[in-house]
């Protein structure tokens, strides 16, 4: 896979750099260089899904129903996709476009907590319905 070969190659190059600039007798003490590769798209996706599926069941234990469309999905890894800094920022879109847009439409009345809440997305743009 191309991937494994970038991860390998870079490491490869982390390697003799260290080489260049660290004294032997400390390089010895560096048992493995662990290289991360950046997350992909689907990847995030999958994360939504996970970090979705917690809000699912927190939000059932307070007896509110949450379901959650592919597009509603698509749009939260989009908003939160950033190569850089893997998943971190997922979270923080989760908290910002749905839990306190939910707790703020609930509190509003735009939805009904006593039926089933779907979140939705139409341009990227996340919105509540029952």
């Amino acid at each position: 896979n191309n991937r494994e070969e970038v991860i390998e190659n870079t490491k490869a190059q982390v390697m003799e750099m260290l080489k260049q600039t660290i004294r032997p007798e400390f390089l010895n003490r560096i048992d493995d260089i662990i290289m991360f590769a950046p997350l992909r798209q689907e990847e995030i996706a999958q994360i939504v899904r996970l970090q979705l599926n917690g809000v699912k069941k927190m939000l059932h234990e307070n007896g509110i129903e949450l379901l959650y469309t592919d597009e509603a999905v698509a749009s939260i890894a989009h908003a939160g996709y950033n190569p850089e800094f893997g998943a971190r920022p997922v979270k923080r879109v989760i908290q910002r476009k749905v839990l306190n847009q939910l707790s703020k439409d609930i509190l509003a009345g735009t939805v009904d907590n006593s039926k089933g809440i779907t979140i939705d997305a139409i341009d990227d743009t996340l919105f509540f319905k029952n």
